[in-house]
């Protein structure tokens, strides 16, 4: 075969855009089965109702239809929400612009995250049906329009098309389009399951479901507290790599590297910079941070972690919070006994901090039916978001499944046992552009054990005394069988009154076990105290 120059090689040499990339991989956006496709289309529509209403200080009510075509493996999806729409300017780029949004660069917990997930719907229905997706938005204004959107892949722009204005005095937005390569399928890892584990995270969301087949799920919300918004912090200096600091500091504007530490990280005093410049006594903290070099950071980075910190801020972090898990436990699952642990704000690699909530709820509706009887299931989340697929290399899955769950009296694989995780953070690692995995980050696959360890514990304590009740409660039938033999003995031996000698016996047994006294709701109030 004969040679070619570079020149000649070279000549093919194309720049692609990145809504062709995602064209040719669409597997990379979560479209790599068809249910997951149809899971994943349903979870990037929802989460964006969910955060423009709490953007917006609404309450969030959503409905979702999926209706099936008459070609087959194709689906008409339709997502209404009362939020507060999407001006006309904005909403080509909000629905048709791949890395377009507003949340790429808040350091704040989130939702999305990358500015892929509703252009990536546009995407997907574009190349599995040739149709665009319909929008009609109301923003409460008293005007409205509705329109069809596609998305231009060479030069990644939104085309679009038949805007129609109209009169309104509502709000919220509709999004239909018909989507293909789909399957539907009632299961854990099908929509509805997607959706009843959002308003178990969102307790605060109302969320109606119908299927295929026209039957109509509801998930009420469960409180009408609407979530703290969180707020923008700066990154906490522990956890910074060599490279990361770099970065800030070819960024910054400021003077000094004094200045520079004290500006960009939370957490960095005055007191705290002059204990870093000591640790670091080789570097120059008069000169600018961009003439900072690798081996001036390397020194800096060493400092920081010889250094004493207190926690980050975790103002940019809204984790469910206990009451509101345990209310929406409560309404899903209506459990026999649960307990609920929110841990303190943590930090991994790059200073990020991040909150583990876990819930581990025993009887009841938990866990899963199974023709052997029960097994437990795992629901994990992500800034309030369920993650359905790619468990077996999610750091929750990981931690969960590395636990001694004898220690705990639990059996996860046979009991009606509900083990919930939730990580909240303004930068949650997943392991994909799917997002439906969180990396193996040593961090926080330690905080989830301990987070989940602290919950079991609580869950121990109530089986162990259930299993103490049940028993005593053995016990006490076994004596009292013979009890009625026993009087008629003594009373023939002794002459004495049978009914008075059996009543005697009773009262003494009785005394022996004085929790079997109690009434039941009596019994399990004292099972109920050991959580606290």
């Amino acid at each position: 075969m004969a040679e070619r120059k570079a020149d000649e090689i070279f000549k093919e040499f194309k720049e692609h855009s990145i809504a062709e990339f995602f064209k040719k991989n669409r597997q990379m956006l979560g479209y790599s089965g068809k249910v997951r496709s149809l899971v994943t289309i349903v979870h990037e529509y929802v989460t964006n109702s969910l955060d423009a209403c709490e953007e917006a200080g609404i309450l969030p009510s959503i409905k979702v239809s999926i209706k099936a075509e008459e070609s087959e493996e194709k689906y008409r999806i339709i997502i209404e929400d009362n939020g507060p729409g999407i001006p006309k300017a904005y909403v080509g780029k909000a629905l048709a612009t791949i890395l377009a949004g507003t949340k790429f660069n808040r350091y704040v917990q989130q939702r999305g995250q990358q500015g892929i997930g509703a252009a990536g719907c546009t995407l997907y229905a574009q190349i599995t049906t040739g149709k665009p997706i319909h929008v009609a938005s109301w923003t409460g204004t008293g005007d409205g329009f509705e329109c069809d959107i596609s998305i231009d892949t060479v030069k990644n722009r939104p085309v679009t098309n038949n805007v129609m204005d109209f009169k309104s005095q509502g709000r919220g937005l509709r999004i239909e389009g018909v989507f293909g390569d789909l399957k539907y399928e009632n299961s854990e890892h099908g929509a509805l399951e997607y959706l009843k584990r959002t308003a178990l995270s969102n307790p605060h969301a109302e969320i109606i479901f119908v299927g295929p087949d026209n039957t109509e799920s509801i998930f009420p919300r469960s409180t009408d507290i609407m979530p703290t918004r969180p707020a923008p912090t700066k990154p906490h200096p522990l956890g910074l790599s060599v490279n990361d600091l770099l970065e800030f500091a070819h960024l910054s504007k400021n003077t000094s590297i004094s200045e520079f530490l004290l500006e960009t990280f939370s957490r960095v005093s005055q007191n705290k910079v002059n204990e870093i410049r000591d640790a670091a006594n080789d570097v120059d903290f008069k000169k600018q941070p961009k003439e900072m070099s690798w081996i001036d950071a390397e020194k800096i980075i060493k400092a920081l972690k010889d250094i004493k910190w207190i926690s980050p801020e975790s103002t940019n972090i809204r984790p469910i919070g206990e009451e509101q898990i345990r209310k929406a436990m409560q309404n899903i699952f209506m459990p026999e006994f649960m307990h609920v642990i929110e841990r303190k704000p943590r930090i991994f690699r790059g200073g990020i901090p991040f909150v583990v909530e876990s819930a581990v709820s025993y009887g009841g509706g938990s866990g899963k039916k199974t023709d052997e009887g029960y097994s437990g299931t795992i629901m994990r989340f992500a800034n309030r978001v369920p993650l359905l697929f790619d468990s077996g290399t999610c750091a929750i899955s990981y931690a969960i499944k590395g636990m001694d769950w004898k220690r705990y009296n639990l059996d996860i694989e046979k009991d009606p046992v509900s083990i919930f995780v939730n990580v909240s953070s303004p930068h949650i690692p997943y392991s994909g552009v799917g997002k439906e995995s969180i990396a193996q980050e040593d961090d926080i696959i330690d905080e989830i054990k301990l987070a989940v360890m602290e919950a079991s514990r609580g869950v121990q304590r109530y089986v162990s005394g259930k299993m103490n009740l049940e028993h005593e409660a053995n016990r006490y039938e076994i004596i009292m069988r013979y009890a009625k033999q026993l009087s008629r003995d003594l009373s023939s031996l002794t002459g004495k009154d049978q009914e008075r000698i059996e009543g005697e016996i009773e009262s003494l047994v009785e005394s022996k076990f004085p929790k079997l006294k109690k009434k039941p709701e009596e019994n399990s109030t004292q099972l109920e105290g050991l959580e606290k």
